[in-house]
C-alpha cells in the first residue's frame, strides 16, 4: 500500500510539473498578441489604466498567459491607484521568481513566472502594511483571468478552496 501511495505521489508531481511547460519563442509569437509577447518575452510594460485587468473585481485566479501556471488570486488583489493590477502576494510561494532589475538606472525587483519565465512586472515594498507590505505591480498582458465559476472546468479546481471561507 505504501508503495502505491509513493508511486501516485511521484507521478502526480511529474504531471503537475509538466502541466505548466514553457513554449518556444516561435510558438509564443503565434499564440500571443503583440503586447502579450512584448511584455512576457521582452520585459515591456503596458500602459496604466488601459489594460484588461487593472479594474477587474471578479472572483477568480490569474494565471501566466504563456503556460497557464497559477500566479495570483483575486482575494489578494487591491486598487493601488497605479493603473496596473496589484496584489499583496502570489497564489503560493513557488510559482514566482524575482530578480534584480537595473534597466531604469535604479534598483527594482522584477517578478517572473517560474515555469514560463515570463516577465510579469515588479514587486515593491509600498503595499498595504497589514497584508505584509508588498505590492506586486503586474502587467495585465502577462496574465489570463480564470473566473471562479470556470475554475473547476478549466483544471484549477484545487484553488476553489481559497474562496470557501469568504
Amino acid at each position: 500500500m505504501k508503495f502505491l501511495i509513493l508511486v501516485f505521489v511521484f507521478f502526480s508531481s511529474i504531471s503537475s510539473q509538466a502541466k505548466w511547460e514553457s513554449k518556444d519563442k516561435a510558438t509564443l509569437k503565434k499564440e500571443l498578441t503583440p503586447m502579450q509577447y512584448k511584455v512576457t518575452q521582452e520585459s515591456a510594460t503596458e500602459q496604466p489604466f488601459k489594460n484588461e485587468y487593472w479594474d477587474n473585481h471578479r472572483d477568480g485566479i490569474y494565471v501566466d498567459v504563456t503556460t497557464g501556471e497559477p500566479l495570483f488570486s483575486s482575494l489578494d488583489k487591491y486598487d493601488s491607484g497605479t493603473g496596473w493590477p496589484s496584489f499583496t502576494k502570489g497564489i503560493n510561494d513557488t510559482n514566482l521568481n524575482t530578480k534584480l532589475d537595473l534597466d531604469l538606472g535604479m534598483p527594482r525587483t522584477e517578478v517572473r513566472s517560474k515555469s514560463g519565465n515570463s516577465h510579469l512586472g515588479h514587486v515593491f515594498n509600498d503595499g498595504p502594511k497589514e497584508k505584509g507590505g508588498k505590492r506586486f505591480c503586474i502587467n495585465s498582458a502577462s496574465l489570463k483571468f480564470i473566473p471562479l465559476e470556470e475554475m473547476e472546468k478549466k483544471g484549477y479546481g484545487e484553488y476553489i478552496r481559497l474562496f470557501k471561507n469568504r
